[in-house]
């Protein structure tokens, strides 16, 4: 039996009983994280990866000095960092683990706790101390899955901010060569103007979360608000486990990165992925509009990258493919043409300054609905910003808002707590009124 599941292989039997030594090695936490990153760096090494060279850092920093000087004209949010790196495919996986700690952490918690807790009272009892082997073993998959996703990201992401959050070193752009040396295979674009797009992407991005500080927290706020929402059916995993045929290892390996704890949302999660959606929406908006506005009368390959860029987030962006196959939780800015258009229509209607300045304050940025009307959120916007604060009509406006809020002149909102993922419940062009 041992020899059919390694297909006759004794070397391959070998490695397969270390891995699932490795995946239940004990450990803190619902993820063997070790286990995870070591698995990430073995998926990498399966194809040749080599190590960024002096010539390959010196025409990063070059494309970057220029990106940034072009990121001057058409933004208020200064420079992030005075470096830019050049990473590996193994560098970007080691740079990536912590924020993979605070992305996966809740939601792998949730599923790996809701296995022990779906099953009934009385299997609880008579599983007994084997209830513990089923949570390490829950947590041994889920750790699998994660490693496999980010080895597979990681042959796919050209920056630090791909995946919707910056990972590395705080506020610091960095460049993955090689998928960036890729990314413009089959576009007929020169490889310096492809590199120099990219960067300009990536340094936009930095500038963003540098300046707008508490945009990270919120981001990670909605997922782990999701997180804790989780519930799990059993019978999908019952079915899925009693027709493996465990001489076929592929169909195994299948089984458990194709979404095995594919879920249903509550109608908090919802809520929580829809602010997650939109907030990366809105990012990655801004991103495409600025970049836009920075290359339009000085770089004419720009026009066919941006669309390159577009189309490849619309198809499924690198991160959307590893939050499908871990719990259904996606990163996909789903409507990025929709957010660019809408700080697009903002900086016409107020200039560059007053579409910046919305992400002074997560009450300020645009819902959902806005994204449906972006004419109409730059007009309420600037109909707010052009009211005279000691004005008659100001007043009025400000009593109307507070009444329909169901408060009284004088009285103010506690600022939306991050941490907690507080929702705004005033439009933005209300709030900033």
């Amino acid at each position: 039996m041992f020899a059919g599941l390694a297909g006759g292989d004794m070397s391959g039997l070998q490695a397969m009983f270390g891995q699932l030594q490795r995946m239940f090695t004990p450990h803190d936490g619902a993820v063997n994280w070790d286990f995870a990153r070591d698995l990430a760096r073995q998926v990498v090494a399966s194809e040749p990866d080599r190590s960024p060279d002096a010539g390959d850092l010196s025409r990063i920093r070059d494309a970057a000095r220029l990106a940034e000087h072009w990121l001057d004209q058409v933004t208020d949010f200064p420079a992030s960092s005075s470096t830019i790196v050049a990473w590996s495919r193994a560098d970007w996986v080691e740079a990536s683990m912590p924020a993979w700690m605070r992305l996966v952490e809740p939601v792998a918690e949730s599923v790996v706790n809701a296995i022990g807790e779906a099953l009934p009272a009385e299997a609880k009892a008579m599983a007994g101390p084997m209830l513990g082997m089923l949570n390490q073993l829950g947590s041994g998959m889920f750790s699998q899955q994660i490693g496999q996703a980010v080895g597979g990201l990681a042959k796919e992401v050209v920056s630090g901010a791909d995946i919707g959050i910056p990972v590395g070193a705080e506020h610091t752009p960095a460049i993955v060569v090689a998928n960036a040396d890729a990314f413009g295979a089959g576009l007929g674009v020169d490889d310096s103007d492809v590199l120099l797009y990219l960067v300009l992407r990536e340094c936009a991005h930095q500038r963003l979360f540098s300046s707008a500080s508490w945009l990270k927290e919120y981001l990670f706020s909605a997922i782990e608000e999701y997180g804790r929402g989780i519930s799990i059916d059993t019978s999908k995993i019952e079915e899925t486990l009693t027709s493996l045929d465990p001489s076929n290892m592929e169909a195994v390996q299948e089984a458990l990165s194709g979404g095995l704890f594919d879920l249903e949302p509550t109608a908090s999660q919802r809520a929580a992925l829809t602010r997650l959606e939109t907030a990366l929406a809105l990012i990655e908006g801004w991103v495409d509009e600025v970049v836009a506005q920075a290359t339009t009368q000085v770089m004419p390959q720009a026009a066919p990258l941006r669309e390159a860029v577009r189309r490849r987030r619309a198809g499924g962006g690198p991160a959307e493919s590893t939050f499908a196959a871990l719990v259904g939780l996606e990163l996909r800015p789903r409507r990025l043409r929709d957010a660019s258009a809408l700080w697009g229509a903002l900086r016409d209607a107020e200039g560059t300054e007053a579409r910046d300045a919305v992400w002074a304050h997560p009450q300020l940025i645009p819902t959902s609905a806005d994204l449906d009307d972006p004419l109409g959120f730059a007009q309420r916007t600037k109909e707010a910003d052009d009211l005279d604060v000691e004005s008659p009509e100001f007043d009025a406006a400000l009593s109307a808002l507070l009444e329909e809020g169901g408060r009284e002149p004088g009285q103010t909102d506690a600022p939306a707590d991050p941490d907690r993922g507080d929702e705004p419940e005033d439009g933005p062009g209300d709030t900033k009124s």
